[in-house]
Order: structure tokens, then C-alpha cells, then sequence
């Protein structure tokens, strides 16, 4: 059965990222009065922001607490919003990963549609998209965000609702591609036909090799031998 929508994560997988996203929750935890290091941080990247802080601070004894305050949450979410919305409208930094367009377009003109997914809201996700100029060059076809369904990677919502909008009914003709294991675990979850993690994001392939996968590519070009053979 041949694919027909290949849905890609985007920082880490199709966008750079240096620890960027990392450190603007570091820094919006840090200015909440809570410190954490970026390698704690790490496994949480990929799932929803909120959840994400939910997650570390019950890590914390001293923060435990915070963890049902919705306000608190949302205050710490709404200061690591602000942090990469500045981030991607104005770092010089901000580039797509190797190769990312060319394997859009290559998709695209084999009738196969494209959609990003990702564990960020929708006002960063369009911030990112037109810095890139996605939107205007036409290399995507529609993107789906975390406070868009009612549950975030691992789970399979995103990827149930991407088929929702291309009009397909079986999973078996969509290929997830991602750098986390929340990314690997969703479209596993979801039972995609493929599910290709790339090592060149948040996560080692020593990591990615324990989560459940069909693939694991170094180049974003591997992408196009897998869901085009």
C-alpha cells in the first residue's frame, strides 16, 4: 500500500534546533524560581509544553504542589511561549534542516501530501512556518498543533487528525517522521506504515533504537527512499 501523507515533527526533525527549545523552558522554569538542566529536560521534548512543565516540576519536591495549579501552568507555558515566539520571528539561527524543502517538494510532486505535527501551540507553529516561508511556497500542505486535539504525542491524535484533514482512512498509507521517542511512539500508536526517526535531532539513535520504529535515518533524504521504494 502506498503512502499518502508523510507527517513530520519540526524541531529537531525539519527545523534546527541547538537546544533552543530546551532553553526557553529552562529559562521560563528558572524565572518561576525553579532550575533544571537541559538534559533534564530532554525527555519531555516532542509532548505538549504544559505537560511538559507539568512533568519536571514533579520532579521537584518543593514544586509538587504547582503541579495541578492550571494558573501556574499556564503563566510558566505563556512566559516559554513569549521566549520562542522571539526566538523564531527574529534569531539569525533559524533555518530549516538539510535538505527539508527539497524533500517537500520530491513528496508533493508524487502526490504524497505533506504535514508538520508538533508538540508546540499554534501560535508558534505559524510563527515558525512563515519565518521559513512554508506557508507561501507552498511546501506543505497544512500543519497540526498540540492545543489543537485533546491529547499530545505519544498519543495518536495529532496524526488521526492530519488523516482527518487529507481525507484518509487508513493509517497504513502514512509515514511519521520525527527526532523524539513521544514522536516514535505516536506514530507507532497510530499504526503508521512507517515510522522514521532521525538522529540528528533531541534524541541519539542509541535512544531512538530503544523506542519502536520502522527506520532510523541520519538525512532527511533517506526519507524519500523509504516511502517512495
Amino acid at each position: 500500500m502506498s503512502i499518502k501523507l508523510a507527517v513530520f515533527d519540526i524541531a529537531g526533525t525539519t527545523v534546527k534546533d541547538s537546544n533552543n527549545v530546551h532553553e526557553a523552558l529552562q529559562k521560563a522554569l528558572q524565572r518561576a524560581g525553579f532550575h533544571f538542566t537541559v538534559e533534564e529536560i530532554n525527555p519531555y521534548m516532542g509532548i505538549p509544553k504544559p505537560l511538559a512543565i507539568k512533568y519536571l516540576l514533579e520532579q521537584r519536591p518543593t514544586a509538587k504542589h504547582l503541579v495541578e495549579d492550571e494558573d501556574f501552568i499556564q503563566e510558566v507555558h505563556k512566559d516559554f511561549v513569549a521566549e520562542m515566539l522571539l526566538f523564531y520571528q527574529q534569531a539569525a539561527e533559524v533555518i530549516e534542516k538539510p535538505f527539508a524543502s527539497e524533500v517537500f517538494k520530491t513528496l508533493k510532486s508524487k502526490g504524497i501530501k505533506v504535514a508538520l505535527d508538533t508538540g508546540f501551540s499554534r501560535e508558534i507553529t505559524d510563527a515558525i512556518i512563515q519565518r521559513l516561508g512554508w506557508d507561501k511556497g507552498g511546501l506543505i500542505d497544512f500543519s497540526v498543533t498540540s492545543d489543537e486535539v485533546a491529547n499530545g504525542r505519544p498519543y495518536p491524535d495529532l496524526i488521526f487528525k492530519a488523516m482527518q484533514i487529507a481525507g484518509i482512512d487508513d493509517s497504513q498509507e502514512v509515514a511519521k517522521i520525527g527526532d523524539t521517542s513521544s514522536d516514535l511512539q505516536e506514530g507507532t500508536t497510530a499504526g503508521c506504515k512507517y515510522v522514521i526517526g532521525v538522529i540528528t535531532g533531541a534524541f541519539s539513535r542509541e535512544a531512538l533504537e530503544k523506542e519502536p520504529h520502522t527506520h532510523l535515518v541520519a538525512d532527511l533524504r533517506e526519507v524519500l527512499t523509504i516511502v517512495l521504494a
